[in-house]
């Protein structure tokens, strides 16, 4: 029975979206809270599958204190909802080591999904991410910068196809441009795929990465880069 903790200031929303998941996760039990210092005070005294933790359009300012709630609990999955669809916050949350980034935007069947993702262990941000204008200005903040790694191997084996697809090249060498004109896809879409990889492997950076990479490509079953199917430049998969 998957445990879920709601925080959002708007009762509102936080209640509705209370509400999807119990009307629509089997056998979900969801508890709520109106403020960051409740949520961690249940984070403290009980165990959660996953925290979904509603932030406005002020920003992500709580992050820090939820890497406090994260070190406490770190079996928990950590999810952001916010109203901010901005690639900067979205970034910066992947950086904070958080497992999914849901806009409140979102439709709730997308946010059901969103929700059954980041509990099979898949890092998650919505589609239109990939359409983000942004540049290298604000990607750039991955290339070397340490990012913290999951608690588990396990997640490691829960890589989606194309994230496989994205670690056998990277296993290769080849840099964010290669991989992407590779598969097919958007270069902003392989950054999301390589922000989830660098904490995947519990990388510091991208060098770290291919090593963990080139030995982990040789010890499994993972598809060879002749395998690579072609895409349009889309969503994460």
């Amino acid at each position: 029975m998957p445990r879920f903790l709601v925080c959002d200031g708007q009762s509102v929303y936080r209640t509705g979206l209370r509400d999807l998941i119990r009307a629509k996760v089997a056998c979900a039990e969801v508890i709520d809270a109106s403020n960051l210092n409740d949520a961690l005070s249940q984070i403290r005294h009980s165990v959660f599958d996953l925290v979904l933790v509603g932030t406005d359009r002020s920003g992500l300012k709580q992050l820090d204190s939820l890497k406090a709630a994260r070190e406490v609990s770190p079996a928990t999955r950590f999810a952001i909802v916010s109203a901010s669809d901005t690639r900067a916050d979205i970034l910066a949350t992947l950086a904070a080591g958080f497992h999914g980034y849901i806009s409140k935007h979102q439709p709730d069947t997308e946010i059901l999904a969103a929700v059954t993702s980041i509990l099979a262990g898949r890092i998650y941000v919505p589609a239109s991410f990939a359409k983000i204008g942004g540049g290298d200005a604000l990607s750039s903040q991955f290339d070397g910068e340490a990012l913290p790694a999951l608690s588990t191997e396990a997640d490691v084996l829960k890589l989606t196809k194309r994230q496989r697809e994205v670690l056998t090249l990277l296993a290769r060498g080849l840099s964010n441009k290669e991989i992407a004109r590779i598969l097919a896809i958007a270069e902003a879409t392989t950054k999301i795929h390589m922000a989830a990889l660098l904490r995947a492997l519990g990388a510091r950076n991208r060098t770290e990465a291919a090593f963990k990479a080139a030995d982990l490509v040789s010890s499994t079953e993972l598809i060879s880069a002749g395998q690579c199917r072609q895409a349009a430049p889309a969503a994460v998969q």
